[in-house]
């Protein structure tokens, strides 16, 4: 089956689904109460302001793999229900950036940031920061529960939706699970690769990948065979996935990652690049992680180091492995075709990534 005009500009129309749903849902705060309306604009602008769209790809291509036709009067329906996948992704992206005090995200100020600038513009009463908080807090619950809106409101067949409903609920859970461990991690001060690759799985594989393949599949009706080769295949690449953002978030450029150089070792984050620095002997870490006024030229003697004890290049090899065996789950999944072809694309689209 050839390439579908939906499949070549698949991105564009999730813009439009998201923009669609996201102005029906501000119509009915304006009714409901007009003041919510700057926290609906905060989380459109929040979605809309960029990202490349990866999980409702990933369940996109798991729904044609599994033989969905775009050409069908289904496609519409799915095409709904995959885009929620991004109010998930803003839900976790807004609490994250609250939870790490991050500054910006893609280039822009993070949402606690705006609201607490604002409280500040206004002169309101009490502490501008903490009403940063609560705004981004309930900002992200409302992410959350509209991508639960949308997905069971998109039309999709009552059989579709029991099918999808057991990766839906299995991918919110992974996902706040391993946002919990990340906490725990960093708050332990655990910097084993064994805690770090768990919180890869769980907080990043799970749902950039796996589940959203998973949930496409099922939407489809597709074979557990199929299933269970996209599991493994998503699996792979979505922690591979997280690998190369952490080696971008430490070597990134500022213009390309849209957050500051170095961040997440200001942020303290305990990700397998750290974890395996430490564990060969970059001892500078101990000094830089966590560090919230971590300096340029600290950041890049981090780097240095990185680089050699070896860190950076084993972190390398592991995305390549991590990249082949699920290359070799897809060959041997049923795949309905152009999705074999297009799954592989993806693979490594999200894993060659440069700094």
């Amino acid at each position: 089956m050839p390439f579908h005009a939906l499949d070549l500009e698949l991105p564009k129309h999730v813009d439009e689904a998201l923009a669609g749903y996201l102005a029906d849902r501000r119509a009915l705060g304006v009714r409901m109460e007009e003041t919510f309306t700057d926290a609906v604009d905060a989380l459109s602008d929040f979605v809309l302001g960029g990202g490349k769209r990866i999980r409702p790809t990933f369940a996109w291509w798991g729904w044609r793999a599994a033989g969905g036709d775009p050409g069908d009067e289904l496609a519409d329906a799915v095409l709904t229900a995959v885009s929620s996948l991004e109010l998930l992704q803003a839900c976790a992206l807004v609490h994250d950036d609250l939870m790490d005090a991050s500054e910006t995200r893609r280039g822009m100020p993070t949402v606690h940031v705006r609201f607490a600038r604002k409280h500040r513009a206004e002169g309101w009463l009490g502490e501008a920061d903490r009403f940063g908080l609560a705004a981004s807090v309930l900002i992200g619950d409302v992410a959350l529960a509209w991508a639960d809106d949308m997905l069971f409101a998109a039309g999709l067949p009552t059989d579709a939706l029991q099918r999808l409903s057991l990766p839906w609920r299995d991918m919110r859970t992974e996902m706040l699970a391993g946002q919990f461990l990340d906490v725990l991690t960093q708050a332990r001060g655990d910097s084993s690769p064994d805690a770090a690759l768990r919180i890869d799985r769980l907080k990043t594989a799970a749902y950039t990948v796996e589940r959203p393949l998973h949930m496409g599949a099922a939407i489809g009706g597709g074979s557990p065979e199929l299933v269970a080769g996209l599991r493994s295949f998503g699996t792979d690449i979505g922690v591979a996935f997280q690998l190369r953002d952490d080696l971008l978030g430490v070597f990134g450029d500022p213009v390309v990652t849209g957050k500051p150089a170095g961040d997440d070792l200001r942020e303290g984050k305990r990700t397998l690049l750290v974890a395996l620095g430490m564990e060969y002997g970059a001892d500078v870490l101990h000094e830089a992680l966590g560090k919230p006024d971590l300096d340029v030229a600290m950041v890049d003697e981090v780097r240095a180091r990185l680089r050699e004890v070896g860190a950076v290049d084993a972190i390398e090899d592991r995305i390549a492995e991590l990249t082949g065996s699920a290359l070799r789950a897809l060959d041997q999944a049923p795949i309905a075709e152009p999705a074999g072809e297009r799954l592989a694309e993806l693979a490594v689209s999200a894993t060659k990534r440069t700094y």
